[in-house]
């Protein structure tokens, strides 16, 4: 097959197709006009997240049998369409399930520990101890939202905290186990001291967690967001901290990020985002839960051979 990447991606992918006997283009750099104009000559694509495969795209690759992107997310790309069309769309959440997991743990205890904020004094020479008592992960009561490649990541990096862990998937039964709990939305509400996201951006879950959401845990909790940005109303988080019914918020991902993830719209910083980044209690990240060496290999391994194995 004659491939197309679109985005630049670890070289063992593109290395390991060559092998195989596929040819890939690395065109890094086209325009989406560009794109547009030379789709038609190719079997395959792969992307990240540099532009959105829609419809308008998809009707000019007449020759595709494959979109192919690197990562988890299928946002960025009319799947229902391409589908419609005979084109397989393929992704790696398995390649940085654990990537994501970990970063996940990292946020909640560098929150409850307060260690960005000791940091930063301890390196201004201020030494606070009392002021910086934390808190511990042993005896509270996890909620996630979802169980896909990164909630069931999670949960097995969480067991050994001594958490209670339940679990919410509207789409997946039967998978409870030694150290989730399979248990509806509203037990979710009912139990829940951290609330964790791992779920897909969709016309479903965009601003899931809003005000009217938030307001139904029964206890004041702790956010944490490592799926998309815009699952979340952040004007609705930043309301409910000013409240206290949220006591702190993980964040590695932001509703006002561009299309492509790699950087904010910085015309568009609303007042919500001013409040987040002065706040001690909430920890930032740029959109980077996913993002480590391993990761990029294993998700390069793991697409290779999805590409591969097409039928």
């Amino acid at each position: 097959m004659k491939i197309l990447f679109i985005d630049s991606n670890h070289p063992l992918l593109h290395e390991t197709l060559e092998k195989a006997g596929h040819t890939c283009d690395l065109n890094y750099h086209w325009s989406e006009d560009e794109i547009k104009d030379n789709i038609h000559l190719y079997d395959g694509i792969v992307i990240r997240s540099k532009i959105k495969i829609a419809k308008e795209i998809i009707d000019k690759a007449i020759n595709l049998k494959f979109i192919a992107r690197a990562g988890a997310g299928m946002e960025n790309i009319d799947v229902a369409y391409a589908q419609s069309k005979g084109i397989e769309c393929l992704h790696a959440p398995e390649g940085n399930k654990d990537a994501v997991a970990e970063h996940a743990i990292a946020m909640i205890l560098s929150l409850f520990n307060n260690v960005c904020r000791a940091d930063k004094e301890v390196r201004e020479g201020k030494w606070i101890r009392e002021g910086n008592r934390g808190l511990e992960l042993m005896g509270k009561t996890v909620g996630l939202i979802g169980y896909g490649n990164m909630g069931s990541a999670f949960a097995k990096r969480l067991k050994g905290f001594g958490v209670k862990v339940l679990v919410y998937d509207k789409y997946r039964k039967g998978f409870g186990n030694d150290f989730v709990i399979e248990t509806t939305l509203e037990d979710v509400f009912e139990q829940t001291d951290v609330l964790s996201l791992h779920i897909p951006l969709t016309d479903e879950t965009t601003y899931l967690v809003n005000d009217s959401f938030i307001n139904k845990f029964k206890k004041n909790i702790y956010f944490i967001n490592t799926s998309r940005g815009k699952c979340l109303n952040t004007a609705d988080l930043v309301k409910n901290m000013k409240s206290g019914k949220v006591l702190g918020a993980c964040l590695d991902v932001l509703e006002y990020e561009m299309t492509s993830f790699e950087t904010l719209d910085k015309n568009n910083l609303p007042e919500a985002f001013q409040y987040l980044i002065q706040r001690d209690k909430v920890v930032l990240s740029p959109h980077i839960a996913g993002w480590t060496n391993e990761s990029n290999e294993k998700i390069a391994k793991v697409l290779a051979e999805k590409i591969i194995n097409l039928k």
